[in-house]
Parts: C-alpha cells; structure tokens; sequence
C-alpha cells in the first residue's frame, strides 16, 4: 500500500507542478481515498461523500465544463462510473464537499446523471474484498459548448461520449482504494 501512495503522489505530483497548464486540485483527496469518499452500500460502509475539487487555467475557449470519476480496474470488462457531473458553467471553477449529493440543494447549477450504481449523485469507492487497490480517476473536462442536451438518466457512456466530442481539455487526479 505504501508504494501506491508514493505512485499516486507522484502522478499527483507531476499533474501539479507545470504552472499554467490546466491542472484539477482537491483539499479532501491524496494518495489514498479515505472512509468519507467510500461508498454506503453493495458491502462497503463508507460515508459516500463527494470530495471538494477545484480546477485552474482552463483552455482558452472553455464554455462549460464536465467532471467524471472512473474505475478503469473494476472487474467489469469496462470500468465502473463513480460520478458523472456536465453543464457546469465555465464561471465555476469548483465543487464543494458533498456536492455529490443529490438530495441535498447544490450552490452550483450542473447535471449530474446516472452512475454504474444505478442512481444520480456521487457514488464512491467499492472495490471487491480483496482485490488489488483500483485506480479512481477524477477528471474535469473543458468543453467547447455551454451545455450537453443530455438530462440525469442519460448513461455514463453516452455522457462520456459527448464530453469527448467536445473536449479541448482535460485535467485528471489519480487515488487508490483497495479493501
């Protein structure tokens, strides 16, 4: 576990340190994802919380912007969606703590669609007991349109696929979970 955090700090690292290159911060991320971003459910007993991201010097052109969390480890074939944020007006440059709630009024206006786990909202990590540590990829996309004509039942794949039609760019934070 001790030298995938030294990983994860690394490529965190190495995503913060070229000044003026679009880059993704959190306050409540590291390393490691801790028992506030685990999911509540499936057999994992976190407290679900979304963490607080903040992104800076987006690409010229940017009109809205998307975020995603992805398991690329999943023993799905395909990954398992975490969260899937779009229609984020290009004045917002962060999401606070819990924002992933969607029972809860947001101070922000965005669409947030459904997840693999079947529901809007943040859903956080929950790997098989005893599999390797999984890879969550927190990614905030700057799109070149003010909003994707898509609603919260949209799937993860389809989202996925518009943010990439309009992506002019992407900044990406790597944390493990393993249990």
């Amino acid at each position: 576990m001790r030298i995938i955090s030294l990983l994860a700090s690394s490529a965190l690292f190495a995503t913060l340190s070229f000044g003026g290159e679009f880059t993704l911060h959190s306050n409540d991320l590291a390393g490691q994802l801790t028992m506030k971003q685990v999911f509540s459910g499936f057999g994992c007993t976190g407290e679900n919380i979304s963490p607080e991201l903040h992104w800076s010097d987006a690409p010229k052109g940017t009109k809205s912007f998307a975020l995603t969390v992805y398991d690329p480890d999943a023993p799905t074939g395909s990954g398992w969606w975490h969260w899937v944020v779009f229609n984020i007006p290009a004045n917002v440059n962060a999401l606070p703590s819990d924002f992933g709630n969607t029972a809860k009024k947001q101070p922000i206006s965005a669409m947030q669609s459904i997840t693999d786990f079947g529901k809007t909202g943040f859903g956080g990590a929950c790997p098989p007991m005893g599999d390797k540590p999984h890879r969550y990829m927190f990614t905030v996309h700057a799109l070149n349109v003010d909003h994707l004509d898509l609603d919260e039942k949209s799937s993860p794949a389809l989202v996925g696929y518009m943010i990439n039609a309009h992506s002019i760019g992407k900044a990406t934070m790597v944390s493990y979970y393993g249990r």
